[in-house]
This record gives structure tokens, C-alpha cells and sequence, in this order.
């Protein structure tokens, strides 16, 4: 468990990652994080939710018409 401490910084709050939670979520500076609420918390995440979603809904579109996709690539 890593504790962490809220800093004010300019006009905003905001906490400092350590290194090890950089390095576990694969990202640096200038990189966009996201906060999204789950049934057991807050996460923060390097993807972004609604991506997510729209990626769902094209592999359903593209699993629907499957036979004219391929089709239409030859």
C-alpha cells in the first residue's frame, strides 16, 4: 500500500505518482490518466472508458457484417 498525499499545485489539488505505480501503468509525462468510479472504489486507468465502449460496439458491427467486410477488402 502506497500512501499519498494531496498537493495543491497552481490552481488545482493533485497527488505525485511514485515510480513503481508509473511503471505499473505504463505511463510518463504528458500521458492522460483516467478516474472512473467502480462498485469497489476509485480507479485511475491509462484507457479511456468511452474508447472501450466504441471499440465493443465496432466489433459488434464487425462480427454482424463479417461476410460483406470481407467482400469488400478482396
Amino acid at each position: 500500500m502506497v500512501q499519498l498525499t494531496v498537493r495543491k499545485i497552481g490552481n488545482s489539488l493533485g497527488v505525485i505518482l511514485p515510480a513503481e505505480a508509473t511503471a505499473a501503468l505504463k505511463v510518463g509525462e504528458g500521458d492522460q490518466l483516467f478516474l472512473t468510479e467502480s462498485p469497489d472504489g476509485l480507479r485511475i486507468t491509462p484507457f479511456d472508458p468511452a474508447f472501450e465502449k466504441q471499440m465493443r460496439v465496432a466489433a459488434k458491427g464487425m462480427h454482424k457484417y463479417r461476410n460483406a467486410l470481407r467482400e469488400l477488402a478482396k
